[in-house]
């Protein structure tokens, strides 16, 4: 068990970095380069990489959230599991004998 949550910590703390460099590049790069391009297809490709960095960090959210979730339902259900058990016990233990 502990494994997989140092493996979870693991990929969960890749993703933050990533989007940590996404935002950085993304907020760094126009103010670096816009004022050294000269041509116009130069301007357009940046753009592109702009609205690729857009999407990747768009991306990087929902998969957070998505992690989020799947923890919250994984709790919400261990404990319905819980309070499931734990009735049929009292049920069982509460029960009249037959006899």
């Amino acid at each position: 068990m502990e494994s997989k949550d140092e493996a979870l910590r693991s990929q969960i703390a890749i993703r933050c970095a990533k989007v940590c460099i996404l935002l950085y590049s993304l907020k760094a790069f126009p103010n670096r380069h816009f004022k050294t391009t000269s041509n116009g297809q130069d301007e357009d490709l940046m753009m592109e990489e702009i609205r690729d960095l857009k999407m990747k960090l768009a991306r990087e959210r929902i998969k957070c959230k998505r992690i989020k979730l799947c923890g919250l339902m994984e709790v919400i259900l261990q404990v319905m599991l819980l309070l499931s058990f734990s009735t049929v016990l009292l049920v069982l233990a509460f029960k009249s004998p037959s006899n």
